[in-house]
């Protein structure tokens, strides 16, 4: 048998991951502004806690609304810490600070996690719902622990240096994220491949079935809550080490649903969906977040756009193409996608300038639209908007059948060539 396959394959698996850790060695030396370093810091932190989110969600189908308490659990014990090594002078210098935050999450999954993971479904997601709003109130009474609405603040650059490193500049807690974004992904990766990534598939999948080949659904799904709980306190410790700070917001629902949403959304049946969701949410955040205060909304348009026309997430978006460029047959489809981009891309305007204008209307503040100035109150603006999302949802309806017909022309053929089932 030959064996040029499999080792073309693990020459691509190994491609990938180092293409990928050249890719965060060289970002800050080309986009190297204080901003852009504080970007990518970001985005580190958000795919270690959407890849800890994966575990529960995509490996072993547990939706959970109170992930952030595991983030939140995580940053204050590496301020905790942090702030223990400088009053007790411990020799422990910053690198390892973020272990510190996954044992903090670690130690309270498996306090909660017996109990929570019993069940499966909806019981266990209203249940991670309850859990998160209790520690979240509990955040402003525990003022001993939490510090607050304050928060607990720690000084970096207090600790001991490690390669004659501070990390008092950005760049330096850039390429700290950097690492343990790296190691992290490696061993969640690793996790996914071992008897309890594949019986966490199992799990999800058919939980009576594993039962009756003797494994216990409920152990499984405590192991996987555990992972899951440590590696995003390692999230929260990286955050509390980039903002010097942990406070409530750290543990409430809106950071819960921020790691839903960027899991979802990148999709949840390959591991780099969740990557690639967390880069898009943390840049539509950041990006959103200063031009409109209705970014919330947006974000929810998203969120529901993706599950109703691509439950499988950007990734699975990517992945339906893979046969098709096997096959040869995806330059047949890509015109097709040409011509609706441009009805698509009139669709959503109209359906900012609407949004925007309606938000606006009481204060009356002006719309910039791509560069073109809009005022709320004028009907100008109303028709415009209406126009673009009536006759943009038009045609575009009829450019997607285009792209439906070009699909399955092209999928029959890729199916005839043996390369889709």
């Amino acid at each position: 048998m030959s064996t040029s396959k499999p080792a073309g394959d693990g020459l691509r698996f190994y491609g990938v991951w180092l293409i990928g850790i050249a890719a965060l060695v060289v970002l800050p030396l080309i986009f190297s502004s204080g901003g852009s370093l504080t970007s990518f810091s970001l985005i580190g932190i958000a795919i270690v806690f959407a890849l800890s989110y994966n575990i529960l969600l995509g490996q072993t189908g547990l939706l959970s609304f109170g992930h952030a308490v595991h983030y939140g659990l995580g940053g204050f014990a590496a301020c905790h810490m942090m702030n223990a090594v400088v009053s007790h002078g411990w020799p422990i210098p910053l690198p390892f600070i973020p272990l510190f935050g996954g044992i903090g999450g670690l130690v309270f999954a498996i306090i909660i996690g017996w109990v929570m993971t019993k069940r499966a479904g909806t019981v266990f997601a209203m249940i991670s719902l309850g859990i998160g709003e209790l520690v979240a109130s509990s955040s402003l009474i525990l003022r001993s622990v939490f510090g607050g609405e304050a928060g607990i603040t720690t000084d970096r650059t207090a600790l001991p240096k490690m390669f004659g490193w501070s990390f008092g500049p950005q760049l330096q807690v850039y390429y700290l994220i950097a690492f343990w974004l790296v190691l992290s992904a490696i061993a969640m990766y690793a996790l996914t491949r071992t008897p309890l990534g594949r019986i966490s598939n199992a799990v999800r999948d058919n939980p009576e079935r594993v039962q009756f080949i003797g494994y216990d659904p409920h152990v499984v799904r405590y192991l996987a809550f555990c992972f899951a709980g440590f590696f995003a306190g390692v999230a929260g410790g990286l955050a509390a080490i980039n903002f010097e700070i942990a406070n409530s917001a750290y543990l409430g629902a809106i950071q819960s649903g921020l790691v839903l949403f960027s899991t979802f959304i990148g999709g949840t049946a390959y591991f780099f969906g969740p990557i690639l969701g967390a880069i898009l949410v943390t840049y539509l955040q950041l990006g959103l977040t200063s031009v409109t205060s209705v970014w919330q909304l947006y974000f929810g348009i998203i969120f529901i756009g993706i599950v109703m026309f691509a439950p499988g997430g950007i990734a699975g978006l990517l992945m339906m193409h893979r046969p098709l460029v096997r096959a040869g047959t995806l330059w047949t489809v890509i015109p097709s996608y040409l011509v609706a981009v441009v009805p698509t891309l009139a669709l959503a305007c109209g359906v900012i300038l609407a949004i925007e204008t309606v938000a606006r209307y009481s204060g009356g503040d002006p719309i910039n639209l791509f560069g073109i100035p809009f005022n709320a109150k004028s009907p100008v603006t109303w028709i415009a908007a209406a126009v673009l999302v009536v006759g943009g949802a038009f045609v575009a309806r009829l450019t997607w059948r285009r792209i439906a017909d070009a699909w399955d022309r092209a999928a029959t053929v890729a199916r005839d060539r043996g390369y889709l089932a």
